[in-house]
């Protein structure tokens, strides 16, 4: 049973999503152990707390730069034993350290259709005020690796939506979220915890 540790910063949705799944026995191999929060006051650890599942906090700003702050994150998931790291609406950059310690072993879902819309300053209705600005006719969300390189690592799964005339980046926000983002997310969980994905030459290649 692989150990899973879910980094948040804000409210938690995919995190709720992946509890459900838990729930529902979706998610086979692994078990959500801790969430670790980059804010005090985030929601998510309340849905954590009422799932019982245990927090941590590491406040972003308590550390002097990212380096300093990277190596706190990386002694904590090493010390919590985590074989699966998963970024659930978590909004701070880690540096090359934690990749290294877990490299292939850290998730990501970004609301976009990966290599569109993304890398830094892409993240949350950015993403999706540039997806409408450029009048593409499909969205999506992408769950990947986590490498140096911001959403550059190996791709996993990826869904679509339809882009519908009078959209707004709120509408398809969550039309994403809840189409692609929440049911993606568990299942690539799900797929790392069985085994189920390679990485060659930069590629992911998943046994579905």
């Amino acid at each position: 049973m692989k150990n899973i540790c879910v980094l948040v910063s804000g409210g938690g949705t995919n995190l709720q999503a992946l509890i459900d799944a838990q729930n529902r026995g979706e998610i086979k191999g692994g078990r959500i152990i801790c969430v670790i929060s980059s804010k005090a006051d985030a929601y998510a650890l309340e849905r954590a707390e009422n799932a019982g599942i245990k927090t941590r906090v590491l406040v972003r700003k308590d550390y002097p730069d990212i380096a300093a702050y990277s190596k706190a994150m990386t002694d904590v998931l090493i010390e919590e034993k985590a074989d699966l790291v998963v970024y659930a609406g978590f909004m701070t950059i880690l540096d090359e350290q934690v990749c290294k310690a877990f490299p292939y072993k850290m998730i990501n879902v970004h609301p976009a259709l990966i290599p569109s819309f993304c890398g830094k300053g892409f993240y949350g209705l950015h993403v999706h005020e540039a997806a409408l600005e450029k009048g593409v006719k499909v969205s999506g969300a992408t769950v990947h690796f986590v490498t140096e390189v911001c959403d550059g690592g190996p791709i996993i799964l990826q869904g679509t939506v339809a882009v519908e005339n009078g959209d707004t980046p709120e509408t398809l926000q969550r039309r994403i979220m809840e189409n692609v983002e929440w049911k993606l997310l568990p299942k690539a969980v799900s797929l790392f915890c069985e085994d189920r994905i390679t990485v060659k030459d930069g590629k992911a290649y998943v046994d579905l």
